[in-house]
């Protein structure tokens, strides 16, 4: 009867985590003509929504207003209403706790809210970020055990990892292909279904962790080749070569040569993260991860290294840190986005202020630190405007944002360290390459 549904767009679909992959679930949904109900435990994310208004930079107010147009949206905080629906993804954080490992809390809260709701039938899908078994391990006993049904009997179970990548113009998430695994033959089939509803292109896997791993194995292949070019960039500076000219002239390789790019340290919610989640499940098998491990370390200690080249620019005018006025230039985790999640700035912004700096920061599409769960300390701390870099012993490229007028903000810049070859091909004395 579901999968009859799924094909006919009579079933009812529900998204738990209305961020940065939940709601463009939703608006795919909608436009595919099904039902679809957003579940948040934030009710200012639910009024935005319900006014036609988008708190995601990247996501237009006119792809949300579609959703209160069409009729076919509601947003809610009671999830109870999971009763009421045949299809439930779930897309909520996966963090790490202080001691890197993994941060289960919000899947287990999530599973715990609906499970009295659940109802035979349903599929359930987690979306989430996660090491291979948690489908089976976690979320799995969670809903038997509040529903009193079981998995893959009573109701379908699976997971599709996401595969967002905010404000890419080339890849949206219709066009994405999307990995799903079930670990039943009728879950997946009507997990393939669901899908093949709003995306181009399927990729079934054989199980859960299949589709698990599928996940972390994308992100650990960046995140080793991105240490591997951040400690190029180090061995590099000290031979007084430019590590930006030697991959540039790589990529002319028209075969086994893939471009990655340094920076001052690994940002965003999968790539920090996602290596982590794998090496503690080895340690439960007895395996040493260590090539994803060394490269952790690389990749954490990039804004160390950051700040050992502002040290050196300061010296260099015969300032110490101690007193001195810092501008950073961005809080986004990458160019063009407004989201800060792992962001190396805040981390470098504390360092600074640890060392007796007077920190500032810019950033067009973040004007206030919002709520957030590490570095509490900054949360209010406002964009300030560039119109006064010359008040400032020294500005900080983190964020090679394309608003920014490079060729400005080094002439009214006391000094430029850059972290994003963002002034690459400005020729002055007053920039640092870190």
């Amino acid at each position: 009867m579901l999968l009859d549904k799924i094909k006919n767009k009579q079933a009812t679909i529900g998204v738990i985590g209305l961020g940065y992959v939940g709601l463009p679930l939703v608006i795919e949904f909608c436009k595919a003509g099904f039902s679809v109900t957003g579940l948040d435990i934030d009710q200012k994310k639910i009024d935005l929504l319900s006014q036609g208004q988008s708190y995601i930079r990247h996501i237009p107010d006119e792809s949300v207003c579609l959703l209160t147009k069409g009729g076919k949206f509601r947003g809610t905080t009671d999830f109870a209403l999971v009763k009421e629906l045949d299809c439930v993804l779930i897309c909520v954080p996966t963090p790490l706790e202080k001691n890197r490992d993994p941060d289960m809390s919000y899947i287990l809260s999530t599973a715990r809210a609906i499970a009295p709701h659940i109802t035979k039938g349903q599929l359930i899908v987690l979306e989430s970020t996660t090491y291979p078994g948690t489908t089976q391990e976690v979320l799995a006993p969670e809903l038997e055990a509040g529903s009193g049904l079981k998995a893959d009997h009573d109701f379908y179970l699976a997971y599709s990892p996401e595969r967002e990548d905010p404000n890419n113009k080339d890849f949206t998430t219709a066009t994405i292909p999307k990995v799903i695994g079930s670990d039943s033959p009728a879950g997946l089939e009507i997990t393939n279904a669901l899908y093949s509803s709003i995306i181009q292109k399927t990729v079934p896997v054989s199980g859960t962790k299949a589709a698990e791993a599928t996940k972390l194995m994308e992100n650990i292949f960046r995140a080793v080749n991105i240490a591997l070019v951040n400690e190029l960039k180090i061995v590099f500076d000290k031979m007084g070569i430019d590590v930006w000219e030697i991959i540039e002239a790589s990529s002319t390789k028209p075969f086994g040569f893939m471009p990655f790019y340094p920076g001052p340290g690994l940002g965003g919610h999968c790539i920090p993260i996602d290596p982590f989640y794998l090496t503690w499940k080895a340690k439960q098998f007895g395996v040493a991860t260590r090539f994803i491990e060394l490269a952790g370390e690389v990749n954490i200690s990039m804004p160390h290294y950051v700040m050992q080249k502002i040290l050196f620019a300061l010296n260099q005018v015969g300032k110490k840190v101690v007193g001195s006025r810092v501008l950073l230039l961005g809080l986004a985790y990458k160019k063009n986005v407004d989201d800060d999640r792992e962001s190396v700035t805040f981390e470098i912004m504390e360092m600074l202020e640890e060392q007796g700096a007077e920190v500032d920061y810019n950033d067009p599409y973040i004007p206030v630190i919002k709520p957030r769960r590490e570095y509490k300390q900054f949360i209010g701390k406002q964009s300030v405007p560039l119109d006064k870099l010359n008040t400032y012993d020294l500005t900080v490229i983190l964020t090679d944002h394309s608003v920014y007028d490079y060729d400005t903000i080094v002439k009214r810049s006391n000094l430029v360290v850059d972290t994003r070859n963002a002034c690459g091909n400005i020729k002055s004395d007053k920039i640092i390459k870190a």
